[in-house]
């Protein structure tokens, strides 16, 4: 099982702590708000602990559960206290009409943390595509895309931890596509699906 540290505290945190300590992952949780990191981590359970903000994670994979604009900030305040971290983005950076990404040239959030993360940390992309609710109740694929071999086996374990299915889409070049995925998911749930119970996923057909 991985050892895993949750940056934030919000409703993504939530589902993916419950997740991973059902999984029987370590869990810690980390948050600018103590009190609020020490009641998620108590609503976890599972032996799930809190860390102090800007501390050296426990956990080898580090998951930002924070908003897009976010994340680079919180990197660069973290500095070398993620060496050697596996970081693992899961932002969606929508411009104000979601109808298009926040940054205009072809880059990622990922790729941007990749810039500030300290030596021998490694970045990876991944449950970005997934609305929280289906990630809670559902068994979504997971679209993960990193430049590190071992940093994208050691979260496609996580991954299948939790009793979802990775599915590695390439390097870390790609994270601008999954941001994109998660643009087209979005505009699915408000045109041709009309929901947000849904996930995109990989069908395999032979024959």
């Amino acid at each position: 099982m991985s050892s895993i540290t949750l940056i934030g505290t919000g409703n993504m945190a939530r589902t993916i702590g419950t997740l991973a300590v059902a999984g029987g992952n370590t869990v810690e949780v980390m948050g600018r708000d103590q009190s609020k990191a020490d009641d998620l981590a108590k609503a976890l359970g599972g032996g799930a602990t809190t860390g102090k903000w800007g501390a050296v994670p426990a956990g080898d994979i580090v998951i930002t559960a924070l908003l897009y604009d976010g994340v680079v900030p919180v990197v660069t305040w973290y500095g070398d206290a993620l060496a050697g971290k596996v970081i693992v983005d899961i932002s969606n950076p929508f411009n104000a009409t979601f109808d298009g990404l926040a940054h205009s040239e072809e880059t990622s959030i990922a790729r941007e943390v990749a810039k500030v993360a300290p030596a021998g940390a490694s970045v990876v992309k991944a449950f970005n595509t997934i609305f929280g609710h289906v990630l809670e109740k559902g068994r979504p694929n997971v679209f993960i895309a990193g430049d590190n071999t071992q940093a994208k086996v050691d979260v496609a374990a996580f991954v299948e931890s939790l009793g979802l299915r990775p599915l590695d889409v390439g390097g870390l070049k790609m994270a601008h596509w999954l941001e994109g995925m998660g643009l087209v998911t979005v505009s699915l749930a408000g045109n041709g699906v009309g929901h947000w119970d849904f996930a995109l996923g990989v069908d395999e057909f032979t024959g």
